[in-house]
């Protein structure tokens, strides 16, 4: 996953944006709507800096440094459609905005009873106990919930439908792309914190 999000994030590097072409109501017309080369510069930016940031959400062997890159994730996603000049996008980005601030507080409170349930956020100190006590397992209902605002998958993925009318393509992929990543990575955490096996 690590190599995946380096390589994806090396294509947003090069890569150009896409003209969104909209069928007008109610005639045969079309309109282009085109990224300007501002726009694009910022953009392109921040989804570098949000597909550098999943690629350290994938390979950090610490739970502090994961929740603080998921929650940077979240601000870089509103931040790829904050330069859009679209009323719809814009609102929706606040929205998720909102949100995504919200979910911050169960995020890093689930990572702080991790440590004081255990001692340690080393994902690797943590597979070595043989213990998993039900604050721990609260913890972990905290960490979804955060994860889950902060990425913007159900029940909180309504907020973020409407950031992707934006056009610029691949910059928008990157938000599909990071919250999916994490969501398998905080998988893997979590199966190490309460160990089912």
């Amino acid at each position: 996953m690590f190599v995946g999000a380096l390589i994806f994030t090396t294509l947003i590097a090069i890569s150009r944006t896409e003209t969104q072409v909209e069928a007008e109501f109610g005639s045969l017309n079309d309109n282009e709507v085109k990224v300007g080369l501002k726009e694009f510069k910022i953009r392109r930016f921040l989804a570098v800096v949000c597909g550098l940031a999943t690629a350290g959400a994938m390979i950090t062997g610490d739970v502090f440094n994961f929740t603080l890159l998921v929650a940077l994730i979240g601000i870089l996603n509103i931040g790829i459609v904050s330069a859009v000049k679209q009323i719809d996008v814009l609102n929706a980005a606040f929205q998720y905005g909102l949100i995504a601030m919200i979910a911050s507080l169960p995020l890093f409170g689930g990572a702080a009873i991790i440590l004081a349930s255990t001692g340690t956020l080393s994902i690797l100190e943590i597979a070595q106990l043989s213990f998993t006590t039900p604050m721990m397992f609260f913890a972990s209902l905290l960490l979804i919930l955060g994860i889950a605002g902060e990425t913007g998958i159900a029940p909180f993925y309504a907020t973020k439908a409407e950031m992707f009318r934006t056009p610029g393509s691949p910059f928008i992929i990157i938000i599909h792309l990071s919250s999916l990543l994490v969501i398998v990575r905080a998988i893997e955490i979590l199966l190490i914190i309460n160990k089912p096996f």
